[in-house]
């Protein structure tokens, strides 16, 4: 439920291999990805990427991972992974005294980077993770903003709750007893219409006097059309 296309991570390693196939991985799964294969082109690469996650490698000719790590952390913010062939304690120490936020052995498995990427990024970037992206429509749960075509919307709580119902399930027909038992709850003891005064409220701020965003489908319910 967000964006990979929005985050950049770079990769850190002397071994061309391990970079090729992480950057393959990362890429595949929509990340935006650098490398570098020594500490100097690192903070360099760094200055200009600004990576929200750094995969960094401890054993590397010349400046060594740890003195990297120091740096890329005066840089600005982002979340540091080091990756080393030791398991051994004084370097998890050592690496987690110079700012580093994780620490993975060699060798590991691409899922197991993935869901520690994906931690760091909740604990350190939760912006990033809250936010959907779907056509026109972006939606940030951690806000609870709805923008249109870039422009912010000024909704209630329900209609907030009812657009995003809508959205996120764009393309399905969504009847009117759905949405009371999804928003309202079963033991609603309302009249149903109170969907159709909702509706009318969001197409009156979405501009949508067509009807062709948020579409009736008589008989049937309501679909939001992208």
């Amino acid at each position: 439920m967000y964006r990979p296309e929005d985050i950049k991570i770079l990769l850190v390693d002397d071994e061309e291999s391990i970079l090729q196939f992480l950057e393959l991985g990362l890429v595949g799964e929509g990340y935006q990805v650098r490398t570098a294969q020594d500490g100097i082109q690192a903070v360099n690469v760094a200055r200009d990427f600004q990576p929200h996650v750094a995969v960094l490698d401890v054993m590397m000719p010349g400046m060594d991972g740890f003195e990297v790590c120091r740096l890329l952390k005066k840089q600005g913010p982002l979340a540091v992974i080091m990756l080393t062939a030791k398991d051994e304690v004084d370097d998890r120490v050592k690496g987690l005294m110079t700012g580093a936020d994780d620490y993975m052995v060699k060798p590991f498995s691409f899922q197991e980077l993935l869901a520690r990427i994906h931690a760091r990024l909740r604990n350190q970037f939760p912006h990033l993770l809250d936010e959907v992206v779907v056509g026109p429509f972006r939606i940030d749960d951690a806000r609870k903003e709805i923008r249109y075509h870039g422009e912010l919307l000024s909704l209630s709580s329900k209609e907030y709750d009812l657009l995003r119902y809508l959205v996120l399930n764009h393309g399905i027909v969504l009847s009117k007893a759905k949405i009371l038992d999804e928003l309202w709850g079963y033991d609603f003891g309302g009249q149903d219409n109170i969907v159709e005064v909702y509706i009318r409220a969001l197409r009156e701020k979405l501009r949508d006097t067509n009807r062709q965003v948020i579409c009736t489908v008589r008989g049937l319910g309501y679909r939001v059309d992208l």
